[in-house]
């Protein structure tokens, strides 16, 4: 769990209050062992609960938005895709002074890749591309649009106009921002998605996704999940992935070249807005923004 409150708003979560939790709610595991699982996330406090499961525990409102939503979602989507996936098995509610619903979900084997980074990026980028692209081919009827329970992913590019350019703008002296508002102003300029809507993951980045042995073997936190533009689901090409294997990765699919160039826009976008906003606070994050700025400018300068 983070030593540095990464939000104004967020709760301190310790063992005592979900121990007390799970032995309310969920009795038949109050004797399993709990310890805290370090994270790099912004949203959930995350304990192991045994050897197989994972408590989650939003810390803030927003965040408390995505639980009935996975919870619905997940088990319907996950029999259909080729990475494994955090399957909820119980759905907690507020209680002990704790205000928000929270799960118990399937632990997933591995580390995080930061902690255990890809040995070979062209064979995560078709791991990838063929998560997405069946992520993709799914029925989306009834799928939640874009919103506040996915923070908007899915939505156009311009409707994250003047939070980009505001954190832009707070980045000065941090990294030359010139060349971002260029970027951006390029990106605002692709024609938007037209299309019927898709499923999309929302926030795939390293901290997202398990490795073993330095192969990708799972995807977790699916708070993003949600329909729309699947543009958000690829800008991991540039906060992941060397330009050689984004070259792999969009080989693998099918996709036009305004939905991969709105990619790029987006893949600048999270990241100017993350890098100011966790400068001091995630090392993980700011250093995924920093890998994304330098792949997107290096593709529009």
């Amino acid at each position: 769990m983070p030593a540095i409150q990464m939000n104004a708003d967020e709760l301190e979560i310790g063992k005592p209050l979900a121990k007390r939790l799970i032995a309310e709610q969920f009795p038949d595991w109050a004797g399993l062992p709990l310890e805290p699982v370090l994270s790099a996330g912004t949203d959930n406090t995350i304990y192991r609960l045994g050897n197989s499961m994972a408590m989650r525990l939003p810390r803030r409102a927003g965040a408390a938005l995505q639980v009935e939503k996975e919870s619905f979602w997940l088990p319907r989507l996950a029999p259909h895709l080729p990475l494994a996936v955090p399957l909820p098995l119980a759905l907690g509610i507020p209680a002990a002074g704790y205000p928000f619903y929270w799960s118990v979900c399937r632990w997933l084997s591995g580390q995080d890749a930061v902690a255990d980074p890809i040995a070979d990026q062209h064979d995560a980028a078709i791991i990838l591309s063929q998560f997405i692209c069946a992520l993709q081919k799914l029925d989306a009827t009834g799928g939640p649009p874009p919103g506040e329970h996915n923070f908007f992913r899915g939505a156009s590019l311009q409707s994250r106009d003047i939070q980009t350019r505001a954190a832009i703008e707070s980045l000065d002296g941090v990294v030359e921002t010139a060349p971002l508002i260029r970027a951006w102003n390029a990106a605002l300029a692709i024609a938007p998605w037209d299309k019927p809507p898709v499923w999309l993951h929302g926030d795939i980045h390293a901290g997202n996704l398990l490795t073993e042995h330095g192969r990708l073997s799972a995807i977790i936190d699916f708070g993003g999940l949600g329909t729309g533009d699947p543009a958000c689901d690829l800008m991991v090409g540039w906060n992941l992935l060397s330009a050689e294997a984004r070259a792999t990765f969009r080989l693998g699919l099918t996709v036009d070249d305004a939905t991969w160039a709105r990619a790029r826009g987006w893949a600048l976008s999270v990241a100017v807005v993350a890098l100011p906003y966790y400068l001091h606070t995630n090392p993980v994050l700011v250093a995924i923004s920093r890998h994304a700025i330098e792949q997107v400018l290096s593709e529009t300068e």
